[in-house]
This record gives C-alpha cells, structure tokens and sequence, in this order.
C-alpha cells in the first residue's frame, strides 16, 4: 500500500505586518512537502531505486549514505540535521534574547522552524520510502568548538556559511534525482534555503547588495551550485560533524 508523509507549515507568530511581509518569503508551503514511499511489494513509490548494495546502511561498520535518489534525499537529510541542530542551539541560547536584536531574533526563530520542518520531512519520509529503519541515516552528533553562541557576528557568520552551503548543495545535487515529485520537492526546499541565505546576508550587511553577491550568483545569475562531494568536503573541514558516515556511491 502507499505510504504518503505530508509535513505542515509552521506558522510564524509575527504580528508587525512590515515584519510579515518581508519574512513572509521564508515560509515554507506544506502542500508541497509530500514523498510517497512503498513496501517491498509496491508499485508506486521510488521509481528506478539503487541495486541493493547501492542503498543506504552501514558497510564497514560505518552509515553509508548510498546512491541514486535515495543516496540524494539521505544526503540533503544529513544537511538539514546540521541546520536545524545550529539554529535550535541559537535559539535557546542564554543571551538570544539580549544578544539579538528584535528583528534578528524573529528571522533566526523562522530559519529554526523552517530547518527543523525540513529535518523531519526528511526523516519521516525516508523512514516510510526505505521500509527499513536501518537504512535510515541516524542522528549525528554536533561540536561547534570554539562557536560563541552568544556573539551575533560569530552566530550570523556561521548562518551565512550554513546557507550558502546548503543551497550550493540543492542546486549541485538536483541533476542527479531521476524522480520528478524528489525534483519538484528539492527545488521547493532550495528557495527557501536561498531565502534564508538572502535573509541572513541582509542582517550583516542591510542595504547592501549582499543578499545576491557575487561570490554566490555566477555571471549567469544563477545560484552557485557543487557537487555532493565538494559540499561533503567543505562541511567535513569545519570539524563540526562528529558522527562518521561515509559517501562513496554519491558524485
């Protein structure tokens, strides 16, 4: 039988209406957030999956994220734990309410909404395509070292890297999803990802042209994009990921 996980908008409790209507882009539309999963013994679901020894698991005694499409969505879901794990420790950080100002605190509490909608669609709707708990990438542990969470220009610093590699990710990862719904919903994710970039560029440079530089819109005007690999890379040099897991069947 088909599995279907629909994930629903967090609403923003903004109330100012110049507030709303400039974070109102970020908000994330529900009804697009649905993946359709099946057992074994389905017809529907993940069209053309990866031979077995290509899916998702531990090999070697270490989580392998696979390849394909279901490789592509366990990787975005590896981002997206990330993102959401940054943004629910700025949030409930000691001095977030004397550190940031009243509209900085309302973007950041939108972006932490967002990543952690995001976080769990992904989770919810890996667990009912992949019908296996063990393909399912597990939580991963996070160290931000020397991070001061309660600096605004170490934590908006940090954002912006996060955002900019995220959306960099989306677009590099999207020419290898063979299923059209994964495609459609990739590229729903990534322009909210683009809008939290814009967003948090504007709080460290407002007025400027920051939010659509050009060290990340190419003399196309197109967002820049990388390669699974190239984007695994540069979060690996962070030394934030604690949790090993290894990509070897992801471009």
């Amino acid at each position: 039988m088909m599995k279907k996980v629909k994930v629903e908008e967090v609403k923003s409790n903004l109330t100012n209406r110049r507030s709303f209507l400039r974070i109102s882009g970020l908000a994330i539309a529900g009804t697009g957030l649905v993946i359709a999963g099946c057992s074994n013994d389905d017809d529907g679901g993940m069209t053309d999956p990866p031979v077995d020894n290509q899916l998702p698991g531990v090999r070697n005694g270490v989580f392998d994220l696979g390849g394909g499409d279901a490789g592509i969505l366990t990787y975005a879901y590896a981002l997206e734990q990330l993102e959401a794990d940054f943004y629910t420790r700025v949030v409930n950080g000691n001095n977030f309410g004397s550190v940031f100002s009243s509209e900085e605190q309302s973007v950041l509490t939108d972006l932490y909404r967002h990543e952690v909608i995001h976080r769990e669609f992904f989770r919810a709707a890996l667990t009912g395509a992949l019908n296996d708990p063990d393909r399912v990438l597990p939580d991963l542990d996070f160290d931000y070292g020397g991070l001061d969470f309660g600096n605004r220009l170490q934590v908006l610093n940090t954002a912006k890297t996060l955002e900019d590699t995220g959306v960099a990710a989306y677009n590099g990862a999207g020419r290898y999803i063979t299923t059209p719904d994964y495609l459609v919903i990739a590229g729903k994710i990534v322009s909210v990802e683009a809008r939290h970039a814009s967003a948090i560029r504007s709080l460290l440079n407002p007025g400027s042209a920051d939010f659509a530089g050009n060290d990340v819109i190419d003399a196309n005007g197109l967002d820049l994009a990388q390669m699974p690999s190239e984007i695994l890379a540069a979060v690996g040099s962070l030394g934030v990921v604690q949790t090993p897991f290894t990509a070897q069947f992801l471009p």
